[in-house]
């Protein structure tokens, strides 16, 4: 799993017919002190994520694990919304 910002969403009005219906989200990797990284990844979103919030990203044959991605062809879902982020004691992120 990776930390993630939601930064966009994509829009395909033709895709495979088991995509139909599933939200596609632009999500940016951050580090633990929320910076964004460069890297981007476009996921299903199985948890109703909104453009700025902070979400875990399961990429790989995990991402076909959750109930909204079941036998879908996707390499990548957010299937979590983070509330906090603490490491050693110290909170790095709070919603």
């Amino acid at each position: 799993m990776t930390l993630g910002k939601v930064t966009g969403t994509i829009v395909a009005t033709q895709k495979d017919a088991k995509l139909i219906g599933s939200k596609l989200m632009v999500v940016q990797d951050i580090d633990l002190n929320g910076e964004v990284d460069r890297k981007y990844t476009v996921a299903v979103d199985a948890v109703g994520a909104g453009i700025g919030e902070i979400v875990l990203v399961a990429t790989g044959s995990s991402a076909r694990q959750t109930d909204v991605t079941s036998n879908k062809p996707i390499d990548a879902v957010i299937m979590a919304i983070v509330d906090t982020v603490e490491v050693a004691g110290k909170v790095r992120y709070y919603k």
